[in-house]
């Protein structure tokens, strides 16, 4: 798989989504500031003079279009990940890690999810795949 980085504003324009001064500010600080999962109050933090609807919004149309995956690890807080392409255009289906001490959710960006057989019929519209447990940082500080 070979991998071409687009710009910033490329990565916006393929994804058919109109390049605004905003929203062009929240995907770089996403695209680059994230490594991980991350959440709505983690874009806050980043990016304290946008204000939170307007970051939902650009949250929610970046998920429509594939730029970002939700991830739902159980902690009761929406977490986002950045898409990561396959050969085939389709965000990658990688793990993600979720400390239960401290709530952060870890991607595992070259960790494909498993294959599983389905039933006949079955049509599958998505996967996730989270790996519960404790992050080495909460483990060693005994938390």
């Amino acid at each position: 798989m070979h991998h071409l980085e687009i710009s910033d504003e490329q990565s916006l324009d393929n994804a058919g989504i109109r390049v605004t001064a905003v929203r062009l500010m929240v995907w770089r600080t996403i695209r680059h500031g994230f490594s991980d999962a991350f959440s709505l109050a983690d874009v806050e933090k980043a990016l304290p003079t946008v204000d939170r609807s307007t970051l939902f919004r650009t949250l929610t149309l970046f998920a429509s279009v594939h730029l970002l995956h939700d991830i739902d690890d159980g902690t009761g807080m929406q977490k986002y990940c950045v898409c990561h392409f396959d050969d085939t255009r389709q965000c990658d289906g990688h793990v993600h890690l979720t400390c239960r001490k401290c709530n952060r959710t870890y991607c595992l960006t070259s960790i494909r999810i498993p294959h599983v057989p389905l039933p006949d019929g079955f049509v599958m519209e998505e996967a996730e795949y989270i790996v519960k447990g404790i992050c080495a940082e909460c483990a060693k500080a005994g938390k």
